[in-house]
């Protein structure tokens, strides 16, 4: 018998919200893992009617973490979860700026422009940001950064997030796809598989290659010098 997930929930939150926070978001990433496209940061900071109603995730269409969602299921409930976001934003680093910069850099750089884009007055601050992951790529733009594996598929702020990252992603690739037809990123989405691999090994790079990446010389070794 197929063992049904929880939802993720408001716990977090709630509990940071008791303790005096006034602004909380969650936060992820899309697109580290990729061979091709840009990084996508999401950032989502909840209505505290979805905060304090009941089970929050239904309340945004059944959010969970972006990888357990079909693509279909995703760009159905993009729309409901970004309007029950009191606010929320995405902010990028391309391709070329992940080669040039390195990834640690690309995801602060990423989360910097996800942060100007939240619309935050000059006085206004974020208390707590709830971060997927093991390492702190948010400060300073939060007063504390709380780090949890995982978090995007227990936490619903960073479910949340992650949905409107991979989504806002997607949707690039997708666009990409038609100017660069033979890598198919409409299905894969920048990331490895068979039709990709061959595409590179046929084609070689697309202007939104990340050459820089360890799997290049595999593939096009004809331009390692």
């Amino acid at each position: 018998m197929r063992k049904i997930k929880p939802w993720p929930d408001a716990s977090r939150e709630r509990a940071l919200f008791e303790r005096g926070a006034k602004t909380i978001v969650g936060i992820d990433e899309v697109g580290k893992g990729s061979w091709a496209g840009p990084l996508v940061i999401g950032i989502a900071m909840l209505s505290d009617e979805v905060i304090f109603g009941d089970q929050p995730a239904v309340a945004l269409g059944g959010v969970r973490d972006s990888k357990q969602l079909l693509e279909a299921k995703r760009e159905a409930m993009f729309d409901e979860v970004a309007e029950k976001c009191f606010r929320w934003s995405t902010g990028l680093a391309t391709a070329r700026e992940c080669d040039e910069l390195g990834m640690v850099e690309a995801q602060r750089l990423a989360t910097t422009r996800g942060f100007a884009a939240l619309g935050l007055n000059v006085d206004e601050a974020i208390d707590v940001a709830i971060v997927d992951g093991r390492w702190d790529f948010v400060s300073p733009h939060a007063r504390k950064v709380l780090l949890e594996v995982k978090a995007d598929v227990s936490c619903v702020s960073v479910s949340a997030a992650s949905v409107l990252a991979k989504v806002t992603r997607d949707r690039m690739m997708r666009e990409f796809a038609n100017d660069y037809p033979q890598w198919h990123f409409e299905t894969n989405k920048g990331y490895p598989c068979p039709k990709h691999r061959t595409a590179l090994q046929g084609y070689g790079p697309s202007a939104i290659h990340r050459t820089s990446w360890a799997f290049m010389p595999n593939y096009v070794p004809w331009l390692v010098g």
